[in-house]
């Protein structure tokens, strides 16, 4: 049973995508990195012959730092967003909360280091309630996956006890238009906010992301950590997608992704199916028979992403990433439904 429950926490959407699949399985934005950071990145192939310099590292701290009105001792670069849960072990907390449903790789790495973990299930419409007073670590998503349920910020700040720190998984919030809610640009002691810039700038396969948070609790995270733990072309992605048109840019896509989302949600309604409210980039939609109706849509070469492998969801559930070829995913449930 517990490797059963490590292999659903490692269960991730790529893995249901084969070769020509129409992709709604996993959430970063189609169409690959826009042309200029290609280029920008490629400018820099040449340098891939040294160690990341420090100058590097300064410059994509500084990026972050400005972007989100932050002290440069308050951001932590990082291997992607999923690596600041990896070091949250480093914290060496007693008992850690889960609000759940929510991204499980924090409860493979907790589980894997031996901290003691209880999730907090929520109910539809999944909004927060309380945890563990004895709890303190609570890691909640927000926007969360898989059911984009957006959290106020207040809820969020209700969670804050004396010796907790809060993790808050903010992976999709630049997805969502004036990242409403967020808590970014807050200054506080015992919150912790995890970035990812992988879905925004579709450059998944380069794993980018940053931590905001204070001195102590950073100092305290990174403690173990590696040399060198962002290469060069990493440090440039994060500071050329930190930068102010890069930033004003990535809100315009995410006005358009709104849009999209809307038309999306209004079409999966009208044809019975019934979807969670939500403002993240994918779509939670109860289907009845979930298996059933994602191997059928396997079959005919869409890929959704499964949720039974999700604490809190039963097998009723799947995810869909928000695309302009959503008609044809429309199109093809009710084809099962039938």
């Amino acid at each position: 049973m517990a490797d059963e429950v490590r292999q659903a926490a490692r269960y991730h959407g790529d893995q249901a995508v084969g070769p020509g699949m129409l992709d709604f399985a996993v959430n970063v934005r189609a169409g690959g990195p826009p042309p200029w950071l290609v280029d920008r990145l490629a400018s820099r192939l040449p340098d891939l012959g040294h160690y990341p310099a420090a100058a590097d590292v300064d410059r994509a701290v500084d990026a972050v730092a400005a972007r989100h009105g932050r002290g440069r001792d308050e951001v932590l670069l990082l291997a992607g967003g999923a690596e600041g849960f990896a070091l949250l072990p480093n914290l060496q907390p007693r008992s850690a909360a889960l609000i759940a449903p929510s991204f499980t790789e924090p409860e493979a790495v907790l589980a894997a280091a031996g901290v003691p973990l209880t999730h907090v299930v929520l109910d539809p419409p999944f909004a927060l309630g309380a945890v563990p007073d004895e709890a303190d670590l609570v890691v909640v998503g927000n926007p969360t996956n898989p059911t984009s349920v957006l959290h106020p910020a207040e809820a969020i700040l209700g969670l804050r006890r004396p010796g907790r720190i809060v993790v808050v998984d903010e992976a999709f919030a630049d997805a969502v238009p004036g990242e409403p809610e967020s808590l970014a640009g807050r200054s506080l002691p015992d919150v912790l906010v995890l970035r990812s810039l992988t879905k925004t700038w579709s450059v998944a396969g380069l794993r980018v992301g940053y931590a905001l948070g204070a001195p102590e609790v950073l100092a305290r995270l990174s403690a173990r950590r590696a040399h060198w733990p962002l290469g060069t072309l990493q440090l440039e992605a994060v500071t050329a997608c930190c930068a102010p048109a890069a930033v004003a840019e990535a809100q315009e896509g995410a006005r358009r992704l709104a849009v999209l989302r809307a038309e999306m949600v209004r079409g999966l309604r009208t044809a019975g199916i019934d979807v969670v409210e939500g403002r993240a980039p994918f779509v939670l939609m109860r289907v009845g028979d979930a298996e059933l109706v994602r191997k059928q849509l396997d079959a005919s070469g869409i890929a959704v992403r499964r949720c039974d492998t999700f604490v809190g969801l039963d097998g009723g559930y799947l995810r869909v990433a928000v695309r302009p070829e959503w008609p044809q995913l429309v199109r093809a449930v009710q084809e099962v439904l039938r």
